[in-house]
């Protein structure tokens, strides 16, 4: 498994984009779904609600169990990715690119985002 260099990352294994204009785009690693296995629904948060960081905002179903989604920083939701409620095997398939959930206008983001290569010693992968 690869995780993109310039993405940073939550120890809830989501991934986040660098801030362009504020605003930031948010998956779930390649590491969450091949755990996951093969999902099946998504339940994603709506626009213009608030997110906080570390705290759910949605959940991923697949055909072994229901997970929590976490929000890896506080902001504002811009947009949601309808490619995944329409076709949640995006996740799998393409969780870096197609598969990505949703963006958000940050207002706060944790000191505790890891870099690729520190996710990647987290994961064990």
């Amino acid at each position: 498994m690869s995780n993109p260099q310039q993405l940073r990352y939550s120890k809830e294994h989501e991934w986040l984009t660098a801030a362009e204009d504020g605003v930031s785009t948010v998956g779930i690693t390649e590491f969450a779904a091949n755990a996951l296995g093969d999902v099946v629904y998504v339940q994603l948060p709506e626009v213009g609600a608030t997110v906080t960081a570390g705290e759910t905002c949605g959940e991923l179903e697949s055909t072994k169990s229901v997970s929590d989604l976490y929000a890896p920083v506080t902001g504002e939701i811009t947009e949601v990715n309808q490619d995944v409620s329409d076709d949640p095997s995006l996740v799998n398939t393409a969780p870096f690119e197609g598969g990505w959930l949703f963006k958000v206008r940050v207002s706060d983001e944790p000191g505790d985002l890891l870099s690729a290569d520190e996710y990647t010693e987290f994961a064990g992968n």
